[in-house]
């Protein structure tokens, strides 16, 4: 049985990407299906595939999982390579990504991902200043004690898939995560699963106001390189 994994537009759903770059990274086969974000709140219409009205979603037969940590423990108790094998890594990579779950919020909610774009941010907040100087501490720590290039060693995990998202927000907002950080983004942004996911972005005309108006609200757009 072929996994289905149900994601929302390549350019806004960040948290669609994870399970995503890590499949296609990991090379563990998945029909892909796309419900995009056509109004503020789809969760009625998401209800239909989703217990939460949100994505992603899992499909493994009958089986429905849902949430982009759920749909990676999913994974993880299948496919070996999900965590690092070393029993020290993989610790530090679970804790890793479930801080990147849990926390972050300032980082989230004033730097929302829009691939397409390039922004000139508003001047920070202290609030965001702190997520972003854990986040470059945290990135440091793992490229320092792992040796690199990914942030638990040598191969792609799930830390580096659910970091992803920030990458491309790196980018978008030229945010400063110091030279090991961004080493590892540019790293990142060169994996032709994530290049494949940005030229999708790129290529998409759905706009959805609400998202637009959170990416006008960041700062000042000075490129779009998306498909008119």
């Amino acid at each position: 049985m072929t996994y289905t994994l149900i994601t929302a537009n390549r350019n806004y759903s960040s948290w669609s990407l994870r399970p995503w770059v890590l499949m296609t990274t990991l090379g563990i086969p998945f029909i892909d299906r796309i419900e995009p974000f056509l109004q503020p709140t789809n969760y009625a219409a998401f209800r239909s595939f989703s217990p939460t009205g949100q994505v992603p979603v899992l499909i493994d037969g009958e089986r429905t999982v849902w949430d982009s940590l759920g749909i990676i423990l999913y994974l993880a108790d299948r496919h070996a390579e999900v965590w690092p094998g070393d029993e020290g890594a993989r610790a530090w990579a679970q804790c890793a990504a479930a801080e990147m779950h849990s926390g972050f919020a300032t980082l989230r909610n004033d730097c929302t991902m829009n691939i397409g774009v390039r922004v000139e941010p508003h001047l920070p907040s202290p609030a965001l200043n702190k997520d972003i100087a854990r986040l470059t501490e945290l990135w440091e720590e793992g490229l320092a004690r792992f040796g690199g290039p990914y942030l638990a060693g040598d191969a792609f995990t799930a830390v580096d898939a659910f970091y992803a998202p920030v990458a491309f927000r790196v980018r978008t907002y030229g945010l400063d995560v110091g030279a090991a950080g961004q080493a590892w983004v540019e790293h990142m942004l060169a994996l032709p699963a994530m290049q494949a996911w940005e030229t999708a972005a790129l290529a998409e005309s759905w706009r959805e106001d609400s998202h637009e108006a959170e990416i006008g609200a960041a700062g000042r757009i000075v490129a779009d390189y998306r498909a008119s």
